[in-house]
């Protein structure tokens, strides 16, 4: 603590008082005041920081505590059996026409030299027995996964589950004995400003601490149709994905997954799924396996102030039905295109994102009571949700096996994407979701986020347009495709060759 002493001005008085005593000529008087005036000025400002650094929360026994239920996770990509084919050091011509030959079919016949891929996570301890909480791009392509606990012992971990729709994976290790337990909060009850701690092994430093603020809540990157992100400026770099985010109750609020970056490293700006989104995965993988999700059957979209106004609401909310799946539960009950949907379940739909989440996280068969607006006039339903079921247009042209495979994932164009993609009205097509590394997409410069608008000069309005086109496509083919990076319109040619050529 600092200690500071201050002097009162009558000091500085007396002090005038000697020098002009001593006869010591000192047009002093203003001079004097106006040091008496600074160092009084700085004796209260370092009282305030004294009293501002005792305000700051003291982490170190919460960090020794938190610190043994932080895991680092390390996989391994097996790479496809080695090929022939390597390639010849030698340039054409180098021996003559007959040297030329004999290098080719030797190094035709040499085996390709191929390297394991590695990467590096983070997970949390969520049970005694082994079972580990983690993101799922941390072990996605893994076909080994080695956990390393903070006392430096290490375990070969199986997955017991993934779901790529939101991120998280479940994996367990066995042999280790009892483990500590992280404790798992509520990330509802967070507020923003209030303090976080992130552990994990950022570029594979073990066990770094790093703190901050839940800076906001409820934030949606684009990332899939459940994104509701806590947003903190605690330090999360690569490494820290899977990581917990601690809040000062030693309490786990999230799981860090993202971060915004224009160079790669911590920008301030990170991203944590909230746990309690978590812990409804985490059951779920850990009893099945894998996630089952509440479907409605409606395409949605969000309420503009324009749209309220003409929708007959009071204030902006909801999220408005665009269309109503033929065969679906919203058909079924009633739902029509125009309807805005308020309450589902009796949870408050406040954005057109929150409806999503909330059908998916009812129990598949339960009857619910929706409450919609619909001519200006409020009127409430009954509907059964189904099953989610995986649609083919969410994975249009991404079968490997097809011999004119496009190798990319694309989805809807949705306002929400339009506004964080920064598009104009007038741009209309599919979004690139995924791009599968060796495809023809990727080789052809393809990138995800990249808007499709055109291909062969025919317009891309929606997913179906996209599948359509690939569908009618031979090995071959060389597609010109119209798409939109970053807002500017960019041209590429896309050749369609073979699968596995």
């Amino acid at each position: 603590m600092a200690v500071v002493t201050c002097w009162e001005n009558s000091t500085f008085s007396q002090w005038g008082e000697k020098m002009d005593r001593g006869r010591i000529m000192v047009k002093g008087s203003l001079w004097l005041q106006a040091v008496s005036v600074v160092l009084v000025g700085l004796c209260m400002l370092m009282a305030g920081n004294a009293e501002a650094s005792a305000g700051f929360p003291d982490i170190v026994p919460l960090v020794k505590r938190l610190k043994p239920v932080v895991v680092n996770i390390s996989t391994t990509h097996n790479p496809p059996a080695q090929q022939k084919g390597g390639k010849n050091p030698f340039p054409e011509g180098f021996g003559g026409r007959p040297l030329d030959e004999l290098f080719r079919r030797f190094f035709d016949q040499m085996p390709q030299e191929s390297q394991k891929s590695h990467s590096l996570g983070s997970g949390v301890i969520v049970d005694p027995a082994g079972y580990i909480l983690t993101n799922h791009h941390v072990i996605a392509d893994a076909d080994n996964i080695q956990v390393r606990l903070t006392d430096e012992r290490e375990f070969n971990a199986k997955v017991v589950g993934k779901d790529s729709k939101t991120d998280l994976a479940l994996i367990r290790i066995e042999g280790a004995g009892t483990l500590p337990v992280a404790q798992l909060g509520d990330s509802e009850r967070a507020e923003v400003g209030s303090w976080v701690i992130a552990i994990g092994n950022p570029f594979g430093l073990e066990a770094t601490v790093t703190s901050g603020i839940i800076s906001a809540k409820g934030r949606h990157i684009g990332n899939g149709p459940y994104d509701n992100f806590l947003q903190t400026d605690a330090a999360i770099n690569p490494g820290n994905s899977g990581g917990p985010l601690f809040n000062l109750d030693g309490a786990v609020i999230g799981i860090n997954t993202a971060i915004f970056s224009r160079s790669g490293g911590n920008m301030g700006i990170g991203f944590a799924i909230p746990i309690n989104m978590a812990k409804t995965v985490m059951e779920q993988l850990k009893s099945h396996g894998r996630v089952t999700r509440g479907w409605l059957g409606v395409r949605i979209q969000s309420v503009t102030h324009e749209l309220a106004k003409a929708l007959g609401l009071d204030k902006r909310h909801g999220a408005l039905v665009a269309s109503v799946e033929a065969g679906s539960p919203a058909q079924a009950a009633g739902i029509h295109a125009g309807d805005v949907v308020i309450r589902f379940d009796g949870k408050e739909v406040g954005q057109m994102n929150e409806l999503p989440a909330i059908v998916a996280e009812t129990p598949i068969g339960k009857k619910v009571r929706i409450d919609l607006i619909r001519d200006g006039k409020a009127i409430s339903l009954d509907v059964t949700v189904a099953e989610l079921k995986e649609k083919a247009a969410e994975v249009a042209s991404h079968d490997k096996g097809d011999a004119t495979s496009f190798g990319a994932n694309v989805r809807a164009l949705t306002p929400e994407l339009r506004e964080q993609l920064e598009l104009e009205e007038s741009v209309r097509g599919v979004v690139v979701a995924g791009v599968e590394p060796g495809s023809n997409a990727a080789n052809a410069g393809v990138r995800v986020k990249d808007v499709i608008a055109e291909i062969n000069r025919k317009p891309i309005r929606d997913v179906a347009d996209f599948r359509r086109i690939m569908q009618n496509s031979k090995a071959g083919d060389a597609l010109l495709i119209l798409l939109f990076r970053g807002g500017e319109p960019l041209y590429l040619a896309v050749q369609l060759a073979e699968a596995g050529k």
